[in-house]
This record gives structure tokens, C-alpha cells and sequence, in this order.
């Protein structure tokens, strides 16, 4: 125990120092009386170390608070002096020697260890010490009363690391995760612990074998693919050589991480110590300590239900070999990622069976009679998180005529999609029976009510009819058609607006409008045109402002109309559907 610079402010309270320094003068050696003996009790049962030496520092007396934090019986106390007991406090007799001399009190702050056994290797007193007396003012040697500070203060180091603790992993809430991208995720979590947790950092994921497929994974091994790498930047060039993203990993059956990984827990491991195991990662490893890597720390990242992949750190050169404690907290960070990579993952399984089947259920519209051409675009967002409920149709009716169809359903995801296909096999249906646009309308939004279907979906009727040349048109919520007249000219068809499909409030009408002979009707959806930061008027006089020509082919009129008019990224799904009668003079 090594003695810091004296101070001569007493320990505890002046009170409690007159107590035990009156039972210090009984132990030296007076008569023990009835309240002498009361003081001795309470002095034996003291949370304080007291311990009473006499003019030469020799041990005249110890209780057992103070016997035990030096690690030795009271007996064996008695009679030796402070050095013998405790080695190397040659600077704490010198001031005990200075308070017999003055009278005094001194405090000594001493750290280091002692003979008893401690779980701390850091450990720290604080004790006074005065001086004694006899009645007749004779110094007869002093009295201490110290207390251990290792348990408080590791208590409070401990509170502090787990408050340090805390606000990682709430930090960790806020940036991890953020999107519903499984690789971004990954690249989230190794940035996270990268410098702070480790020199070096990958997200491992693991990997279903295909059918037919190239990586093929033997039996009874794990394969994991990196899918993302964080590196300190000192560092990037000494691991370009080691690691990069998208490396396959393989655990083997039996193998001390494989083990470990299936108990749900964290592999820590001293790279620095003994050789390279034999074994298809030897030369990695290899590669890995004459890159300087010590101490490596892999985590696995799971949810209740199933393993998801791996977190994998390393440390370097000068930077400390991980602990149980690091072990925990990239534990607790791979579970709060977890959370975050299996929202991704189940979002990632459903927006790819929504593009499946929106992708199956968008066929090519029915061909219409031969006196119809059309042409037609579905472009979906550039968000490929967003999968939207677009959808057109052309389906040739009797006598003729032709009845075109554009609708949006509201939403995203597979629900979107397959209500898609209810409306447009609904529609079909419907169209067959001879109604009136509206007609068609009013009974596909009160089927919808009534089936308690809770997607609601805008949609455009457009019933061209060769026999008086005109084209009927209904809506239900949809933007209005444009149409390009043989002289080149764009204008929007003003139509009566009714609700969209669904409401159950469905009252539409039908509003017929003369043919334009060589002239081209266009039916589109809204991610043609609205912008989040403009009002839906401009966003429509944008469409009369379109340089389109009339004698081009539909196909280069509907190519034209996206060029133009799509210059950035989509923000929703876009569907154009163009007409142009054919051989007739009706449209």
C-alpha cells in the first residue's frame, strides 16, 4: 500500500473519533470498566478499520474490519509493526511519526494491494490517524480509523460504464436501422462499432443454398456472405490484402465459433497466443496477425426464431484485447441490429413477391378490335421500396368498340398489388355485360364496399365507339386524359370527377365526347406528373406544354411523353396508355 501526500482533515466525524479514540486508550492498556467494555463492542463491530500502535508503531490492538483488509488474523498483528505488516509504507511512518510528534491528525490515502484476497486489482484506503494519551498526558501511541474505498468507487466505475452502455445502445437505436435495406443495414452496424468498439468491423449474413446454384455450401458447414466492412482509416490499406465485402465465410461443424454461434453466444479469442490452427482459415489467420490483429470478437445476430448472421470485430496493434464486458455490449448491439435486419428481411422477402406478382399480373392488355392502335409504359418507382397498384387495360367489345381502362390503386406492397387484380378482373367482368361507363363504375365501387375490401383505387373509362364516332368517358377520382389533336396541339378532357372505387359513395356520369379523327388519346397515372412541391394545376399545364408530333408512331409518342416529362427520379409508379384509331376516322 503506497501512502499519497497527508492531509490533515479527519476521515469521519469528531464524535465518532472521541469514541473509538477512548476505546483506543483502554486497549493500550487501562482498566476495563462496564463502559469501557460497551466501547469495545461497538468498536469490534465498527464498519471502520481501527487499529491502536503504540510509540514505536508496533500493532496493540486490530478489529476485525481492519485485521481483514490487511489480510491477516488479529493476532498476527500483534506486537510487529506497520512495515512488518504491510511492506513499503515507509512514507506513512514517517507521517504517524510526525503526528506523535505535533499531536496532529493526519489522513493517508493509500493505494495498491494487501495480502487479502480482492476481486479488484485496483484498491484504495483512506485512514486517520491521532495521537494518544494517558491521563496524564503521556503519549502512549495512536489510534487509526480507516476505511476501503475499492468496493464505492468500483460500484460507481461500474455505474458509469453501464450508463456509457446505455446511451451506445440508445445511440445505436437511432442509427441503426434506418432503412429497410438489408445490405445498408449491415453497413449501419459496422460503421456503428467502428472506432469505437473495434479497429475493424463485418456484418456476415447467412446464406440459403439454391438449387443449381454456384455457391454450393458442404455438408455440416455454415457459409456466411460479408455483406458489409468497416475499417478505421489507418487501417483500409494494411486490410484491402485480407477482407473484402461480399467474401464468403465458413464455420465447420465442431468448430470453437460454430459452437458457440449455435448457443446463441459471443466467440472471443486471443489471436496473439499460440500458433495457427490447422484448417481452411490458416492462411487468413496468418494474414490476419501479420496484419497486426490480436484479439478478434464474433457476435451473433439473432431474433428469437433464427440465427441471421454474424458481427465480427477485431482489434490491432496498441488497441487493448476485448473483454467479457466488449462481449456483452456487441451482444447487446447484434440483438438491437437483429431486430432491425429481420424487418429488412421480411420486407425484403414481401416487396420481391410484390414485384413478382405485380409483374405477373401487369400482362400485356387484351388486343383490341384492328381499328384501334395502342401503345403502352409501366415504369415503376425508382424507390425499389416502392411496389404501387398501377394497372391498364384494352379490351375490344361488341360492334366495334373499344373500352380503355387506366387505374391506381392506393398504397404499396402486395396488398396493392393484388387488389390491383381484383379491380382489373372486376372491370373485365363488368365490361362484358354491355353497361355504361358509369354504370360500370357505380357497380364495381359498390362491390368493393360490400366485400369489405379495404384498398380504394382511382379509375378512367375511355368506350370508343366506330358507329358515331365518339368516346364515352367515366372517372372515378382519376386525373383527366389528354389528348393530341392532329394539328399537334396537347389539351386536357375536362370530365366530372367522381370518388374513387371503394367508398361505397360511388355517383358517377357518363360524358361523351366527339371523336378527332388522327388524333391520340392519352391515359397515364399520377407518377407522371405530380411533383410533392407543386400544385396538381401545374403539374397538369405541364402536360399542354408537351412538343409531341401526331404523325410519329405511338410507340415514340409515349417514349417522347416520359422523356419529357420524367427528367428525375420517379416517385411513384408510372403507367401510360396510349389510342389512335386505326383505318376509321374516330377515336
Amino acid at each position: 500500500m503506497k501512502p499519497d501526500v497527508p492531509a490533515a482533515q479527519p476521515l469521519i466525524s469528531s464524535d465518532v473519533e472521541a469514541v473509538l479514540a477512548a476505546a483506543g486508550a483502554v486497549v493500550a492498556g487501562l482498566p476495563l470498566g462496564r463502559e469501557s467494555r460497551i466501547l469495545r463492542r461497538i468498536v469490534e463491530g465498527a464498519q471502520a478499520g481501527v487499529a491502536v500502535l503504540d510509540t514505536e508503531l508496533r500493532y496493540l490492538y486490530v478489529n476485525p474490519r481492519m485485521a481483514g483488509a490487511n489480510g491477516l488474523p488479529v493476532q498476527a498483528h500483534l506486537g510487529r509493526t506497520l512495515a512488518e505488516v504491510l511492506p513499503g509504507v515507509r512514507r506513512a511512518e514517517e507521517v504517524l511519526r510526525e503526528v506523535l510528534r505535533d499531536g496532529q491528525p493526519r489522513r493517508l490515502v493509500g493505494t495498491g494491494s494487501t495480502q487479502a484476497p480482492s476481486a479488484f486489482a485496483h484498491r484504495e484506503w483512506r485512514a486517520t490517524y491521532h495521537r494518544l494519551e494517558d491521563d496524564h498526558g503521556k503519549v502512549v501511541g495512536l489510534v487509526g480509523i480507516g476505511l476501503e474505498l475499492t468496493e464505492p468507487r468500483q460500484y460507481l466505475r461500474e455505474l458509469e460504464r453501464a450508463h456509457q452502455r446505455m446511451a451506445l445502445l440508445d445511440t445505436a437505436a437511432a442509427r441503426i436501422g434506418t432503412t429497410l435495406d438489408v445490405d445498408a443495414t449491415c453497413g449501419e452496424l459496422a460503421d456503428f462499432v467502428v472506432p469505437g468498439l473495434a479497429d475493424a468491423a463485418g456484418v456476415e449474413l447467412f446464406l440459403e443454398d439454391r438449387p443449381g446454384g454456384r455457391q454450393r455450401t458442404p455438408p455440416g458447414v455454415t457459409r456466411l456472405r460479408r455483406a458489409a466492412l468497416s475499417v478505421v482509416p489507418q487501417l483500409r490499406a494494411r486490410f484491402r490484402e485480407i477482407d473484402l465485402a461480399g467474401v464468403y465465410l465458413e464455420y465447420e461443424a465442431g468448430s470453437p465459433v460454430r459452437e458457440r454461434l449455435d448457443a446463441g453466444q459471443s466467440w472471443l479469442h486471443d489471436l496473439a497466443a499460440g500458433e495457427v490452427p490447422p484448417g481452411p482459415h490458416a492462411d487468413r489467420i496468418a494474414r490476419y496477425r501479420a496484419a497486426g490483429v490480436h484479439s478478434v470478437l464474433v457476435s451473433p445476430i439473432g431474433t428469437e426464431d433464427r440465427l441471421l448472421g454474424t458481427l465480427s470485430m477485431v482489434r490491432v496493434g496498441p488497441s487493448p484485447a476485448f473483454t467479457r464486458e466488449d462481449a456483452v455490449v456487441a451482444q447487446q448491439l447484434a440483438a438491437r441490429a437483429a431486430r432491425a435486419l429481420d424487418r429488412a428481411f421480411r420486407y425484403a422477402r414481401e416487396h420481391a413477391m410484390a414485384l413478382e406478382l405485380q409483374r405477373a399480373l401487369l400482362t400485356e392488355p387484351t388486343v383490341p378490335h384492328p381499328n384501334l392502335e395502342t401503345a403502352f409504359r409501366y415504369l415503376p418507382a425508382d424507390d425499389t421500396t416502392v411496389v404501387g397498384g398501377d394497372w391498364f387495360d384494352s379490351l375490344a367489345l361488341s360492334d366495334d368498340r373499344n373500352l380503355l381502362v387506366i387505374g391506381d390503386v392506393m398504397g404499396h406492397g402486395v396488398e396493392a398489388a393484388v387488389a390491383m387484380s381484383h379491380y382489373r378482373s372486376m372491370l373485365r367482368a363488368l365490361a362484358d355485360t354491355g353497361l355504361r361507363p358509369h354504370e360500370m363504375l357505380q357497380h364495381a365501387d359498390r362491390m368493393v364496399a360490400d366485400s369489405g375490401f379495404d384498398r380504394v383505387a382511382t379509375c378512367l373509362l375511355a368506350l370508343g365507339d366506330p358507329r358515331v364516332n365518339t368516346v364515352s368517358y367515366a372517372n372515378a377520382g382519376h386525373l383527366p386524359p389528354v389528348r393530341l389533336t392532329p394539328q399537334g396541339h396537347t389539351e386536357i378532357v375536362p370530365l366530372p370527377v367522381g370518388p374513387p372505387l371503394g367508398t361505397g359513395f360511388g355517383s358517377y356520369e357518363t360524358v361523351t365526347r366527339p371523336g378527332v379523327p388522327g388524333g391520340t388519346l392519352l391515359l397515364y397515372t399520377d407518377g407522371l406528373v405530380e411533383r410533392r412541391d407543386e400544385d396538381i394545376d401545374d403539374s397538369l399545364r405541364r402536360l399542354t406544354r408537351l412538343r409531341l408530333s401526331p404523325r410519329d408512331s405511338l410507340e415514340k409518342i409515349v417514349d417522347d411523353v416520359l422523356a419529357e416529362l420524367m427528367s428525375g427520379p420517379a416517385e411513384d409508379d408510372v403507367a401510360v396508355l396510349a389510342a389512335r384509331v386505326h383505318r376509321l376516322t374516330h377515336l
